[in-house]
């Protein structure tokens, strides 16, 4: 199948990845559909037709799909890459916060994917890619819910992708590292603030941002979910050599170096 034949959903795509990613492809000559909560609020889209798409509503990822299939009669790749974070320490976090933060980031993975997964069974073809982190395989102290939800997508992309590959659908992981985006900076605080916490959560926080500022922009991601579509097999890609690195120290050095290492970029008290 051609590029141009190929028709693309990529989610959360009114800013940073999603939005650089949809006109990417689209100015690779995919067919791209590009999901948002609020396509009216969407302003300079490159390339690619937005759409209506909250995925942590059922009837909404059902309409997007179906509309998307009476369209363009067809859907090849789905980019999961709609996603909220949020900042302070997991004793902070209340209930309802992490719960509606999995809600987006792991439970609209699986919506979205049992949505389109009858039509590329019937096609036989299809690629889901799943836009993961480093901290999905690393810890990140203050930020616990949110790498346990990407945790989560990385175990649930690994475990589709033996269940759907009989049928030409395999299942990718893109992994950024820090990203010149706005996740971080909009990132809800948790909810019940601890002092104890506080000069540590301050630190981390500041990093964060510092190195988000720093962080090369989501086109560079956007090139990395463009190479996922033609992997053959399950792959998880780190994107740029930091990530690169991070994953490369987390499967050979000992536990303890790693976890040493992390407490001291990080500036935690020991």
């Amino acid at each position: 199948m051609s590029t141009t034949d190929k028709v693309v959903l990529v989610t959360g795509a009114s800013s940073g990845i999603g939005k650089a990613t949809a006109e990417y492809l689209a100015g690779r000559g995919y067919r791209v559909f590009a999901g948002a909560r609020k396509p009216e609020a969407v302003t300079g889209l490159r390339g690619g037709e937005l759409i209506a798409l909250d995925v942590t509503d059922d009837a909404s990822v059902s309409a997007a799909v179906a509309h998307i299939l009476a369209t363009a009669g067809r859907l090849d790749v789905l980019v999961n890459n709609a996603g909220s974070s949020i900042m302070g320490a997991v004793e902070e976090t209340s209930v309802a916060q992490a719960q509606a933060l999995l809600d987006t980031n792991v439970l609209g993975v699986l919506r979205m994917s049992q949505a389109v997964l009858p039509g590329m069974r019937r096609q036989h073809w299809g690629r889901i890619i799943n836009v993961s982190s480093v901290v999905g395989f690393l810890p990140s102290p203050f930020m616990g819910v949110y790498a346990a939800s990407k945790h989560a997508v990385e175990g649930l992309s690994e475990s589709m992708d033996h269940e759907v590959r009989g049928f030409g659908v395999r299942v990718v992981v893109v992994e950024p590292g820090f990203t010149k985006t706005n996740i971080d900076q909009a990132a809800p605080r948790a909810e019940n603030p601890i002092g104890e916490y506080a000069e540590q959560r301050e630190r981390v926080i500041s990093y964060i941002g510092t190195h988000v500022a720093q962080g090369p922009p989501p086109e560079v991601v956007a090139k990395s979910i463009a190479a996922a579509i033609d992997v053959k097999g399950f792959r998880r890609l780190p994107v740029g050599s930091q990530a690169a690195l991070f994953s490369r120290l987390r499967k050979w050095m000992p536990v303890g170096m790693v976890d040493g290492a992390l407490r001291k970029s990080l500036h935690l008290d020991r």
